[in-house]
């Protein structure tokens, strides 16, 4: 019965971090109008760590890494954050943030092969097609709004197809790691390093061009703190606790999938806030992103009903004389 209600709670934390992921398409587009992408991801590091650090130092959150191989977490740090936004900000430098989309939502597709390799998570045809269902579902969006991938930012699409991959490997060792490490151990590590790696690399840059008493500026927008706030303490805190929970629970597979959840909120939020049209292929590539996400969850293989009870109630008891 406990382990239903995790897995029922797993599900709806993966809802909520789609729902999450898929508003902060917005929060970062009114971010980046006040400051740069590396001081963004600096300030939104910054924002998750600090406000992680507070329960950690009242002693309300326990760390217990002493034993534990810490090696496996910064190599999951490598993945993500540092390599899916390093890879995502240089990528959209010279590709487009529609190819960013298109490429992200293969992101399933990529986790799966890797859960399949590393993990030995096996999935149904039915899986399979559904999770490509989801994928079409996006891609179909992207092609009838007018964009496609050009071919000639070749170097742009490399990188941001890296970032899927980077979020898949992040995924399969997130779910290797939750044996051994909480939630709370795991997010605290990547929210340290990313705040570290990315402020290095904000004041190197801002040292060099000779604008480093240009660094706390975007902090005057009252705009950008909750923007970054957004950012770092729900987009990037909450959902990398929520996300571990999640593959404690449930298959790497099955958790990726919900990733294309999340075109259908930035369209809701984009009609909501920014008065963005939505048409019929909105409505039609939402449901078949659904249709996929459900697919890939619900057709999975039976588990083998468990004997101990029938074979116990079979075995005499060797107390009765």
């Amino acid at each position: 019965m406990k382990q239903q209600t995790g897995v029922k709670l797993a599900y709806i934390f993966a809802v909520l971090n789609a729902a999450i992921i898929g508003f902060s398409f917005l929060f970062t587009k009114m971010a980046l109008e006040y400051s740069g992408p590396l001081d963004t991801l600096t300030f939104r590091f910054a924002a998750s760590f600090l406000v992680m650090s507070v329960p950690v130092a009242f002693g309300w959150v326990k760390l217990r890494y002493r034993g534990k191989p810490l090696y496996k977490v910064l190599l999951l740090a490598t993945m993500y954050p540092l390599g899916f936004f390093t890879l995502q900000v240089f990528g959209l430098q010279h590709a487009t943030s529609a190819e960013g989309g298109i490429l992200y939502s293969f992101t399933p597709v990529v986790t799966m092969i890797i859960a399949a390799i590393f993990l030995k998570e096996a999935t149904t045809v039915l899986q399979k097609l559904s999770i490509f269902l989801s994928v079409f579902g996006v891609v179909f969006i992207f092609i009838m709004k007018g964009s496609s991938i050009d071919l000639s930012n070749m170097a742009g699409i490399l990188m941001l197809f890296l970032t899927c991959v980077a979020f898949a490997g992040y995924s399969v060792l997130a779910r290797s790691l939750s044996k051994q490490f909480s939630p709370a151990e795991i997010s605290y590590l990547m929210m340290a390093i990313g705040f570290i790696v990315f402020l290095a690399i904000s004041l190197i840059n801002h040292t060099a061009a000779g604008t480093l008493g240009n660094f706390f500026t975007p902090l005057a927008s009252g705009t950008f703190v909750i923007s970054a706030l957004y950012l770092g303490v729900i987009s990037s805190l909450v959902t990398t606790l929520t996300s571990t929970y999640i593959l404690s629970k449930i298959e790497a597979s099955k958790m990726s999938v919900f990733t294309n959840l999340a075109t259908i909120v930035s369209i809701a939020a984009g009609a909501l806030f920014l008065g963005e049209e939505v048409t019929v292929y909105h409505l039609i590539g939402s449901v078949l992103i659904i249709a996929g996400v459900l697919g890939a969850n619900l057709f999975g293989r039976k588990k083998a009903a468990p004997k101990i009870a029938s074979a116990a109630r079979r075995k005499p008891d060797a107390n009765v004389t």
